[in-house]
């Protein structure tokens, strides 16, 4: 780290040029990277939803599901609703998977008079391709932009759906970063009192989040990228860039008011806290790797978007943040002068001491003293509260949903609506069912009774005047197998679909009067039910993965068997009483009347894994960040007590500091409009909001001061054969800090 910071120093010219063409060249490619996302990505393989989708092409004319146009034609304007059709028309040339029957636009013309015209589209690609066309035939017919329109379009059908989401994601996203850095800004030049030092976090989070999107762009062209990532990627690498760099910047500061020069408090702060930020930062990646462990496209993308933005935000750290401080010199350690003008005429605010009295202690020193002094009553108090916090998550519910993630005002949701009433609310997302009779042809009659059974089953649509029939059926070309379509009376996506396909799916069930077939039930409902399965079957993959990782990690930097053991079961409490607060806000709906949320009675299948790898991650940087200078206190002293107070003392502003800004980002987005992305914001700002208080500034501390000596030991074999790695050690002989140089963030 000393060669590093010494090149980028002296060439810190060519590093800056270097990464100023990095970021130039990437703006085009970033402000495309949605091009090429799917909002696809939910297959399961192995399951019976992935079987009937590939099966469904042996079915003349039956379609993968449904895509329909949508007119609201509630004007009656005879003219207006053919030009609309004809667009319409247009717009599905050169889109693959997806025509539009000469018959179908015939019949829609003839519905001039109706209140709510249907299109229907021909579809004969899979559940992926036919999303990829819906977001395709959404932006040929500039759908979004609609206003004042005679016959608004809409397009429905369930894959509709999450090509709807792709552009409502777009929105959040541009909303969440323009609100996002002036934010961040404010709470930086608050913490450090200059606007120089205020701006080289925010230019590290732009730059990281910047050369993604780039990555991104070109990663979609290769691999299969759910639309999710550019949220993800952008709430992450604002999150973490900011994080990273104000840990040097900190350190830097904290040196320069120690008395040493620029160079010495540069080079100390990269061999410490720039060995730090770029050790957690590898960790962050590899336990966003265990992402890997669930079967899943949507989460494989979401976890190489992730990995991408945490790798440019630690290059960014180690290089591009030494070299703009060696270029800004001491201009990013004092305040400017406009903090010092505010700071002189908020003066009268302080209490100033008495003539002769000593010295204030610092509020660290006394905070860390009150602990020390009742270790049992802080860590019963801190742990009974997280526990307390975390009980709700015994009751989470696993859902997938695409309807309930628009507000109700929103142009997909609109169409939905329309298209309910015209058609049913379930034709949107049929039941379908394959029936495979092998080298046998179908038996007919036993197909009948299979159909009339089915219809008879508690959630099947009734047979209404023009709505579709609840049960239609279709042979194979081959005649070997048989195509069942089974419209439910409710939401696809609701609980009441859900028990429909278990019981069309229960081997006491239907199936029996088809003996000698295979039978798999798929459709929207059962594809959103397999991948909710799927990812909550595989939580303990991940979990176990990043257990394991963190403890060897922390057993590598600590040197102690005792200390790793305990950080990794404090994480396992800060993840869990994130997912109590998911339950509380997003299933439970306890805060809707003060957040606005509309709770779904479920927490989306994607954000407890995405939440306990990232969480992980993250919480290395704080623990890495307190424990390694604790440890060089106790190196000093030889004195638990006095090490773990001393640490704590030294680490708590910048651990606060950074914690309050990585909250401010996540809150941020956890306030835009797509529920899935508010679940992950709100998910890891209450965890790193939990970790860095109520875990790291004080269940940390007084569980070690409980624990004594304990803390550090180590059997002989193996401290023989551990390397020496110590991310807080200046290199030489430590000289114990006095208590009026406590490192502070904001210069007195």
């Amino acid at each position: 780290m000393d060669r590093l910071e010494g090149v980028v120093s002296r060439k810190r010219r060519l590093v800056l040029g270097i990464w100023v063409v990095l970021l130039l060249a990437s703006i085009p490619f970033a402000m495309q990277q949605t091009k090429h996302l799917t909002a696809g990505g939910f297959e399961v393989p192995g399951s019976q939803s992935q079987a009937v989708s590939g099966a469904i092409k042996r079915f003349p004319g039956v379609q993968t599901e449904p895509l329909i146009f949508v007119f609201d034609n509630r004007r009656r304007d005879a003219a207006a609703l053919n030009a609309a059709i004809a667009k319409a028309a247009a717009a599905t040339r050169g889109v693959a998977s997806v025509s539009l029957p000469p018959r179908n636009v015939a019949y829609a013309r003839s519905q001039a008079g109706q209140p709510i015209v249907l299109l229907t589209l021909a579809v004969d690609g899979t559940t992926d391709e036919t999303i990829d066309a819906a977001a395709k035939l959404r932006k040929k017919l500039d759908i979004l932009h609609q206003d004042g329109a005679a016959v608004p379009i809409h397009l429905v059908g369930q894959q509709a759906l999450w090509a709807g989401m792709q552009d409502l994601s777009k929105e959040d996203l541009q909303s969440a970063e323009e609100a996002g850095f002036p934010v961040v800004f404010i709470v930086l030049l608050i913490v450090f009192g200059s606007i120089a030092a205020a701006l080289l976090p925010l230019s590290l989070g732009f730059v990281s989040v910047i050369l993604t999107g780039a990555a991104i762009y070109f990663l979609s062209q290769a691999v299969e990228m759910s639309v999710f990532v550019t949220n993800m990627a952008s709430m992450l690498g604002i999150g973490v860039a900011v994080d990273y760099s104000l840990f040097v910047l900190a350190r830097f500061r904290e040196e320069i008011h120690k008395g040493a020069s620029h160079e010495q408090a540069r080079r100390t702060a990269m061999r410490t806290s720039g060995l730090a930020v770029a050790f957690s930062g590898v960790t962050v990646l590899i336990s966003v790797a265990g992402l890997f462990l669930v079967d899943s496209k949507t989460m494989h993308s979401m976890a190489i978007g992730a990995m991408v933005v945490v790798a440019f935000a630690i290059l960014g750290a180690v290089t591009l943040l030494p070299a703009l401080i060696a270029l800004l010199g001491r201009r990013v350690a004092e305040r400017g002068a406009i903090m010092r003008w505010v700071g002189a005429r908020l003066a009268f605010l302080r209490r100033a001491p008495a003539p002769g009295a000593a010295p204030r202690t610092p509020f660290w020193t006394r905070w860390t003293a009150t602990l020390m002094s009742r270790p049992v009553a802080f860590a019963v108090a801190a742990t009974v509260a997280m526990l307390a916090i975390a009980i709700p998550a015994l009751s989470l519910n696993w859902g997938t949903s695409a309807v309930a993630q628009f507000p109700a005002s929103y142009e997909t949701k609109v169409g939905v609506d329309l298209a309910g009433k015209a058609l049913g609310v379930g034709a949107g997302g049929p039941i379908q069912i394959v029936a495979d009779f092998g080298a046998r042809p179908v038996d007919r009659a036993a197909l009948a009774r299979y159909e009339a059974r089915v219809a008879q089953l508690p959630g099947v649509a009734r047979p209404a005047p023009g709505h579709p029939a609840p049960v239609t059926s279709a042979i194979s070309g081959d005649g070997h197998a048989a195509y069942v379509q089974v419209l439910s009376a409710s939401n696809p996506e609701g609980g009441a679909s859900w028990d429909l396909v278990k019981r069309l799916r229960a081997p006491a069930g239907p199936s029996r009067l088809l003996p000698g077939a295979a039978v798999d039930v798929g459709g929207a409902a059962a594809q959103d039910h397999d991948f909710s399965n799927l990812v909550s079957g595989s939580l303990w993959k991940v979990a176990l993965f990043v257990m394991v990782l963190s403890y060897l990690i922390l057993l590598l930097v600590l040197r102690s068997v005792i200390l790793p053991l305990k950080a990794v079961l404090m994480n396992l409490l800060s993840v869990a009483a994130a997912y109590g607060v998911l339950v509380m806000f997003f299933q439970y709906g306890w805060f809707d009347g003060l957040t606005g949320y509309d709770a779904r009675g479920f927490v989306n299948a994607l954000t407890p894994p995405l939440l306990l790898a990232i969480v992980f991650g993250l919480s290395m940087d704080y623990e890495v960040f307190l424990l390694s200078r604790i440890k060089e206190r106790y190196h000093e002293t030889g004195d638990n007590r006095a090490a773990v107070a001393g640490g704590l003392a030294d680490s708590a502003k910048t651990i606060s500091s950074a914690a309050i800004i990585m909250v401010f980002v996540f809150a941020i987005f956890a306030l835009t409009g797509l529920p899935q992305v508010k679940e992950i914001g709100v998910g890891l700002a209450a965890a790193i909001f939990l970790d860095a208080t109520i875990v790291r500034l004080i269940l940390v501390p007084s569980t070690m001061e409980l624990l004594g000596d304990l803390n550090w030991w180590v059997p002989k074999w193996l401290d023989r054969i551990l390397p020496n790695v110590d991310f807080e050690s200046s290199g030489g002989a430590a000289t114990p800090p006095d208590e009026s140089s406590e490192p502070t963030l904001v210069a007195r």
